[in-house]
């Protein structure tokens, strides 16, 4: 099996810090960040990026559709 190298990407004004994406990831690569964004929520931001894999399971709890998940194989 190919092992793969993911990032994502937090639309990070969209972003209401629910905090299910944090809960969903399986390698802790989410966090909430200590900064809010204009609209006063404090947004996901990647805290551990070297550890994702592109598994895209916040990508698939988010329900604002907040998150892009890009992966290439290593």
């Amino acid at each position: 099996m190919a092992k793969f190298k993911g990032a994502i990407v937090v639309n990070t004004e969209r972003c209401k810090g629910c905090d299910l994406c944090v809960v969903a990831c399986p390698k802790d690569v989410l966090a909430l960040s200590t900064d809010a964004n204009t609209k006063g929520y404090n947004f996901s931001f990647m805290d551990n990026p070297e550890a994702c894999i592109g598994c895209a399971a916040c990508a698939q709890v988010c329900p604002d559709a907040c998150i892009t998940v890009y992966k290439t194989i290593l």
